[in-house]
C-alpha cells in the first residue's frame, strides 16, 4: 500500500465507507482535531513522567483512535447490506468516561484548592498538558457542531469534555510533581491603569 495516493490532490478525501467530501467539511476538522489532541498526548506520554500517568495516556489514546473511526465513518454507509456495522471496532463506553473521572479525584485530591485561574506555563511538560486541553476543547467543538447535524453516540463527546477536565488537572498534578509555580490570574486594578 502506497502512502500517497493523489486521490485528494483536488481537496477532498474519502470517509470510511466510500463517500468523498470536501478536506475541510466539519467531518474532517472534527477527527482531524481529536488526531492532532492524540499527538499532544504522545508528547505528553514521552515526557519524564510517572508510569501511571504514562498508561493511562495510552489507554486515552486508544480511545481517541475509537472516537476518530467513528467520526471518520460516513453514518450512511456505517453498517453493511446484511446489517453488520462496516468496523468492527469497540465503543466508548460509560466505564471509559468513569475511568477519567476517577484519574481526575484521585489527582484533584492532591492538589491544594484552586481560588484562581491559573495561567499556563510553569514547565514545558506542564505547557504540553494546556496546549492538549485546548486542542481538546477544539475537538469538542467541532464534534457538537458535527454532532447537531450528524448525530452520533453522545458518549463521544461526554470523553472529549471529560478528557479536557483530566488533561486541566493533570497540568496541575505535573506541576506539584515537577515543583513548576502555578502562576495564578490576578485580574488588575484598573485604577492603576
Amino acid at each position: 500500500m502506497k502512502i500517497y495516493t493523489k486521490t485528494g490532490d483536488s481537496g477532498t478525501t474519502a470517509l470510511i465507507g466510500g463517500t468523498r467530501v470536501m478536506k475541510h467539511h466539519i467531518r474532517i476538522e472534527s477527527y482531524g482535531t481529536v488526531d492532532e489532541l492524540n499527538s499532544w498526548l504522545g508528547l505528553i506520554r514521552d515526557q519524564d513522567i510517572d508510569s501511571h500517568t504514562k498508561e493511562i495516556l495510552a489507554q486515552i489514546q486508544d480511545r481517541l483512535f475509537i472516537i476518530g473511526a467513528v467520526l471518520a465513518t460516513d453514518p450512511d454507509k456505517a453498517v453493511l447490506k446484511n446489517g453488520k456495522k462496516r468496523l468492527n471496532i469497540p465503543e466508548i463506553e460509560a466505564y471509559d468516561i468513569e475511568l477519567l473521572e476517577k484519574e481526575i479525584d484521585t489527582m484533584d485530591a492532591d492538589l491544594p484548592q484552586m481560588t484562581h485561574f491559573i495561567l499556563p506555563g510553569g514547565h514545558t511538560t506542564v505547557s504540553y498538558c494546556h496546549i492538549a486541553r485546548t486542542v481538546c476543547r477544539r475537538a469538542e467543538r467541532m464534534s457538537t457542531l458535527l454532532f447537531e447535524n450528524e448525530p452520533f453516540d453522545e458518549k463521544l463527546l461526554s470523553f472529549l469534555n471529560r478528557l479536557s477536565d483530566y488533561l486541566f488537572v493533570l497540568a496541575r498534578k505535573l506541576s506539584k510533581a515537577l515543583k513548576a509555580d502555578e502562576v495564578k490570574w490576578i485580574p488588575r486594578d484598573k485604577t492603576k491603569g
